[in-house]
């Protein structure tokens, strides 16, 4: 059961009107790292999770989601406000025959390059800031608890990166602080997702069948130069500072004369 609080989570306020900045904020609007993308990525999840407290968290996080949902969507409606969209609508204040006739050459230029505004009016629409539509296809819940989490982990840092780069395309105070407040969010969804995902023990490979023989531990060096391999490089290879367990690799510099034979798999 969902129930609507009038109160907003968050104080939304927007200086000035930006009409072209709110075609750029639609990404996190209708986007695929957007609010809507983030709700049901989330919600898809908790309801299939046999883990209570793994399911609760995804469902708050969901709901949070929309709650975010709907600060983006106040703040594209402040941000449209005198923009052609709203302003076609005043067809009885002579503003469209006036538009018409060339004037208003600001809210023409705008109309030009902010396309998806003027067809939605004063308020938002659920496309990206390039005018697609969104889509489900945004989803990629696969059913497996520590693949959807990674899964969420990604996507958090990705929605938090576009915040990060819509507040530096923005001056406006009142509109960086509401985004400032939603990008901290997602550093806080990670972070969650991150406990959750320590949390199932063992948590790799994602699965239930292991691994065969030791190609999981095999780095191919597919990328060279034609010379001989240092013997201290084919001693192995080692992506980060562990040398053993899950992240050590043992380097093979011809991947074809290393092939599994039929049968190995």
């Amino acid at each position: 059961m969902f129930l609507h609080n009038k109160k907003m989570m968050y104080t939304v306020h927007v200086d000035e009107p930006n009409p072209q900045f709110a075609k750029l904020l639609l990404e996190q609007f209708g986007g695929p790292n957007g609010e809507l993308a983030a709700a049901f990525r989330y919600f898809t999840q908790a309801w299939a999770d046999p883990d209570v407290q793994r399911r609760d968290m995804l469902l708050d996080i969901a709901t949070e989601e929309l709650s975010h949902l709907e600060m983006v969507g106040q703040t594209l409606v402040q941000l449209l406000k005198g923009s052609p969209g709203e302003m076609l609508n005043q067809v009885e204040s002579g503003y469209l025959g006036s538009l018409m006739e060339g004037q208003h050459e600001k809210y023409m230029e705008l109309a030009l390059n902010s396309g998806q505004n003027v067809v939605g009016g004063p308020g938002p629409r659920l496309t990206d800031s390039m005018g697609n539509p969104w889509t489900a296809a945004y989803i990629d819940t696969i059913g497996e608890p520590t693949a959807d989490l990674r899964s969420d982990i990604a996507a958090e840092a990705r929605a938090k990166l576009v915040y990060e780069r819509l507040i530096m395309l923005n001056d406006d105070a009142g509109c960086k602080d509401t985004l400032g407040f939603l990008m901290t969010r997602e550093i806080a969804h990670q972070k969650m997702f991150e406990a959750a995902l320590d949390a199932i023990k063992p948590n790799f490979p994602p699965g239930k069948l292991p691994e065969k023989d030791n190609l999981g531990h095999t780095y191919y060096k597919d990328s060279h130069d034609g010379k001989k391999v240092s013997e201290k490089a084919a001693a192995g290879y080692q992506l980060a500072e562990q040398n053993s367990g899950d992240w050590s690799f043992q380097l093979v510099e011809d991947p074809a004369a290393d092939a599994p034979k039929q049968g190995a798999l």
